[in-house]
């Protein structure tokens, strides 16, 4: 039925750019992770994160995953709640890190 039209909508994000709420760059949609059994999106795979809300870690990678639950609305780009904002690290919460 709709089927066809929601992989279209579903693949028509890659290539969005992601914002927060407060209008600060997250990154770019590079893929979506979907629940195949259940069809239903759960995760945006972020290329060219910012460095500034990431940390260092995200330099040299491929990428970040953030959850679609953080995903406030849809258009020309996806706008994500502010939580990306507040993300820290465990170093700055004042836990031990383990390599």
């Amino acid at each position: 039925m709709d089927q066809e039209r929601t992989s279209q909508e579903i693949t028509s994000l890659v290539g969005r750019e992601v914002y927060s709420n407060n209008g600060v760059f997250v990154g770019e949609v590079d893929d979506i992770k979907l629940d195949l059994g259940t069809e239903i999106v759960t995760g945006l795979a972020l290329r060219d994160p910012n460095e500034e809300l990431f940390g260092a870690d995200v330099r040299g990678t491929r990428g970040v995953l953030i959850p679609y639950r953080w995903v406030r609305a849809v258009g020309d780009v996806v706008l994500v709640n502010d939580v990306v904002e507040r993300l820290e690290t465990p170093e700055e919460e004042g836990e031990e890190v383990v390599a």
